[in-house]
């Protein structure tokens, strides 16, 4: 029987001759989840001899991430926002990046404050679970136009006892009238056509495409939030987007066209203009 530091060792070289960056993680992480332990009582043990049947499970899992399949979509969850999400291949792997949403709603309002938020294109539910979360007098609606996406959400919500705060609707951006609010959130495809080809092949090959394709210009989905937000939001409510990293003054125009003040552009780890904070005249 071989022991956790042997296969420690073994498969971070299979995973490194595969050309995965993070293989050492990876793999601490997969063979954590096959011996249902953490990973600091992975290292504790690091002597600790394992059976065929975690062998097998363990090996299976690393086939899984040799062949760039996200880790988040092995192990079925991912952190953010200090929270941990259900995520399938349903539903975008939720990003660093997203977090600066969450970050500027944060210095933007006061904990005791009693709002409507509208998630649109939820996804695995995320954004709007972290905010209602965050913020106890919160109230959260949520569409996207996936079902499947959806169910993630849904799990998501009543995993985090959020879900007498939280409504769901099966809704394209275009068709969902219900309700006005103080402040819509969304993370909208954004990437054009003609680079979707172009992305890590974790990526491309295992995210949904509909929660990446933004058009051919990738202003199709926000173009769509900002109109749709304009007729949703209350006078003075904010609209909080992320937007691709080429994409500010473009989003700025639009914004203005339909009578929004931008109050703010936030740029992210790479110092890429990432989300734009607006209010509705």
């Amino acid at each position: 029987m071989e022991n956790v530091i042997s296969v420690l060792t073994k498969s971070k070289n299979i995973l490194k001759k595969n050309n995965i960056p993070s293989a050492s993680l990876d793999c601490e992480l997969l063979l954590s989840s096959s011996l249902n332990i953490s990973r600091e009582l992975l290292f504790m043990n690091h002597t600790e001899k394992i059976n065929d049947d975690q062998l097998k499970e363990f090996y299976n899992l690393l086939d899984r991430r040799k062949k760039k399949e996200p880790i988040a979509y092995i192990l079925n969850k991912k952190e953010f926002w200090n929270n941990s999400f259900y995520v399938n291949k349903n539903v975008l792997i939720p990003r660093p990046d997203t977090e600066i949403l969450i970050e500027q709603i944060l210095k933007n309002y006061s904990k005791d404050d009693t709002l409507s938020v509208l998630d649109i294109g939820t996804g695995s539910g995320c954004i709007v679970l972290s905010l209602l979360k965050l913020f106890k007098n919160f109230r959260g609606v949520a569409i996207d136009i996936s079902k499947k996406a959806l169910n993630v959400a849904k799990y998501n919500a009543k995993m985090h006892q959020l879900d007498n705060r939280v409504k769901f609707f099966k809704s394209s951006v275009d068709n969902f009238f219900k309700g006005k609010y103080d402040l819509i959130v969304s993370n909208p495809p954004y990437i054009n056509n003609k680079s979707l080809k172009y992305l890590d092949e974790g990526i491309f090959k295992y995210e949904p495409v509909v929660a990446l394709e933004g058009g051919d210009d990738g202003l199709s989905l926000i173009t769509k939030v900002i109109l749709k937000s304009s007729k949703l939001l209350k006078k003075g409510g904010k609209l909080v987007l992320e937007i691709g990293f080429d994409q500010k003054y473009k989003v700025i125009r639009l914004l203005k066209s339909e009578k929004y003040y931008v109050n703010k552009i936030i740029y992210d780890y790479a110092k890429n203009p990432r989300c734009v904070i607006s209010t509705k005249l």
